[in-house]
């Protein structure tokens, strides 16, 4: 499982650059080596082994975390034309936004949590050894408009599942748009050695257990009650779909 091999630097300074770029999500080379006190020319070194390794890149002037996602894919559906492709940190904002307006339907609270806590966070992607979570995102002329989200801990024994959220705001439904999103995120999955790919939604939610189903999902367990919306319990739907059938 390429993506979530264990870490190895060789060097702690290349480690701390590594980490440093990780938890921020996309910086400016000069100000990271300055904030972490390095040498100029060990920074320089230790960057170039980075991006050698395929564990940095820098694209205008800013580093980020490689992440190998596949390219943007262009579909048109109708008069709407969209495009699918691997989320950038300058998207946070707009899926954010994106996934708030699809939970104030106030049927999908495990998207909530996940908006929460990047909001807090204040950085979309992550590839540690502690977690993976990558994104892709459905843009209509740059705007997001949908997004799939992907979360593996990297526990030995959950290091084959991956856990996934997917949606797409209301004006942009009925144009494939979900379906597409879906597909790309079991792709990525799928490459990077995941076995099974799981989500929880609340049983009012019966337009998201329906698209699921339709897309080879089953449901694995019901909790009775696990949910509390608007005062009123709600049981917990579980979903899963096995790569490997």
């Amino acid at each position: 499982m390429a993506f979530t091999e264990t870490l190895e630097f060789g060097h702690e300074d290349r480690k701390e650059i590594y980490e440093y770029v990780e938890r921020q999500g996309a910086v400016d080379p000069d100000a990271t080596r300055d904030h972490l006190g390095l040498d100029p020319s060990a920074f320089r070194h230790h960057v170039a082994i980075l991006k050698r390794d395929g564990r940095l890149t820098e694209e205008r002037g800013t580093l980020r975390v490689t992440i190998d996602a596949g390219a943007e894919e262009e579909y048109v559906s109708g008069d709407l034309e969209f495009h699918i492709r691997p989320a950038r940190q300058e998207d946070l904002t707009g899926i954010v936004g994106a996934i708030r307006q699809v939970v104030g339907e106030k049927t999908y609270i495990e998207a909530e949590s996940v908006a929460d806590e990047i909001d807090h966070e204040e950085t979309l992607l992550r590839h540690n050894e502690l977690e993976s979570r990558m994104f892709f995102v459905a843009t209509v002329e740059e705007d997001v408009v949908g997004w799939v989200h992907l979360y593996a801990p990297e526990l030995e024994k959950l290091s084959h599942t991956a856990e996934l959220t997917v949606g797409v705001i209301e004006e942009y439904r009925g144009h494939g748009i979900g379906a597409h999103l879906l597909a790309r995120g079991l792709e990525w999955t799928g490459s990077n050695g995941y076995e099974k790919v799981y989500q929880s939604i609340p049983s009012t939610n019966e337009e998201a257990i329906a698209f699921l189903e339709e897309h080879d999902w089953a449901i694995e367990a019901v909790r009775e009650d696990h949910y509390k919306i608007d005062g009123r319990y709600v049981d917990e739907v579980m979903m899963a779909v096995d790569l490997e059938d």
